[in-house]
């Protein structure tokens, strides 16, 4: 089994800098880019977590062989997709889920951070689970949604995310998704900080 340790996975979430500000749109496109990995078909960025391109997606023997059991793919559709869905893995007894995304900066992709985040985080409880999350290159679409977990359940930032996976994968999420994120970003800074505020009044009292 994978251990955690070799992701770089910390027990206990760091209490946030208070002096962390979410970075504008020009200087996450340049965090991005610095310091990735080569491009490959596929890797595993968390345990049990794989994000890969179409060829990986279609190749049914390659996915036996890494014990994959659940499929999230971010690139259902007309347009730019991945035309495989459920019937296509009909006889390798893997879980299949399908988001309709296209990978343009004016899709509202936000609007699955929640629920793909969930889906990821519900997968993941079972630690026999395999998950392939993919698009058409694995580098936007299905690596923003993967972002939106690890701030949304791991707690991390935008930065933090995006440092933990682009030491694994080449991901390059377009600007609109980049956008996205960082709202979330900025969302979830404000609820934690308030969270904190309650506490502290809490524990005053």
């Amino acid at each position: 089994m994978t251990s955690r340790r070799k992701f770089g996975v910390k027990s206990e979430v760091s209490e946030e800098k208070e002096e962390y500000v979410t970075p504008n749109g020009y200087e996450l496109e340049k965090h991005l880019t610095h310091g990735s990995v080569t491009y490959t078909h596929v890797n595993e960025v968390w345990p049990n977590v794989y994000i890969g391109n179409e060829e990986i997606a279609k190749d049914r023997y390659k996915l036996k062989t890494m014990g994959v059991t659940h499929i999230l793919n971010t690139a259902e559709g007309e347009w730019n997709s991945v035309d495989t869905g459920a019937e296509y893995y009909r006889d390798m007894d893997v879980h299949y889920l399908g988001i309709t995304a296209e990978d343009v900066p004016t899709f509202n992709l936000s609007q699955y951070f929640y629920s793909a985040a969930e889906h990821i985080h519900q997968t993941l409880r079972n630690p026999q689970n395999k998950l392939l999350i993919h698009c058409v290159m694995g580098r936007s679409r299905s690596a923003t949604l993967f972002l939106a977990f690890l701030m949304i359940y791991e707690n991390m930032t935008v930065v933090d995310a995006i440092d933990h996976v682009k030491r694994r994968r080449r991901i390059i999420p377009n600007w609109g998704f980049l956008k996205q994120l960082r709202e979330l970003d900025t969302h979830l800074l404000e609820q934690r900080r308030a969270q904190n505020t309650r506490a502290d009044e809490s524990t005053d009292t």
